[in-house]
């Protein structure tokens, strides 16, 4: 199963969907997909659509889905790629009014860099994206936490 995942974002996504729904009739994607849509409204017989899922179901859904594509949110990366999943990001752009600024675009492209997830950010290339994630192993992702709070908890001691 395929997890698509659009956050909570006032503005629609459409451009996503309208990819997915693309390679679904192409044969790109064979299996179930499931769509957790926020308030991006998309009729479609090809993909379960929901507005909005609870937050036990779609975690429960996070941890069956096989692949997650989802928005550039830095929530909804995080916590599919500490889950160790197989993520496909793509980053809403302000250019096509999904946001108000790019700041998705730099997320993508930081995860992907440093391997953790398959950045994509031309919707043409979602099939070739597809075709990687089969043999895509993503980087494991460690926290940073306890780094953070011996940190503050040496300046408080120090001051």
């Amino acid at each position: 199963m395929i997890l698509v995942l659009l956050g909570t974002q006032k503005n629609e996504f459409n451009r996503l969907l309208q990819a997915i729904e693309k390679n679904i009739k192409e044969g790109n994607i064979k299996e179930k997909v499931i769509v957790q849509a926020g308030c991006t409204k998309f009729s479609t017989d090809l993909m379960e659509v929901f507005d909005l899922i609870p937050k036990e179901d779609i975690e429960e859904l996070k941890k069956k889905a096989r692949i997650i594509i989802t928005h550039g949110g830095v929530g909804s990366i995080l916590s599919c790629v500490k889950l160790g999943k197989k993520v496909i990001a793509v980053p809403r752009l302000a250019k096509y009014n999904e946001h108000v600024n790019d700041h998705q675009r730099q997320l993508v492209e930081k995860f992907n860099k440093e391997g953790y997830i398959i950045g994509v950010e031309n919707l043409e290339k979602l099939s070739e994206a597809l075709n990687k994630i089969e043999n895509f192993t993503p980087r494991k992702y460690v926290s940073n936490t306890n780094n953070f709070i011996k940190l503050i908890e040496n300046y408080i001691n120090n001051n």
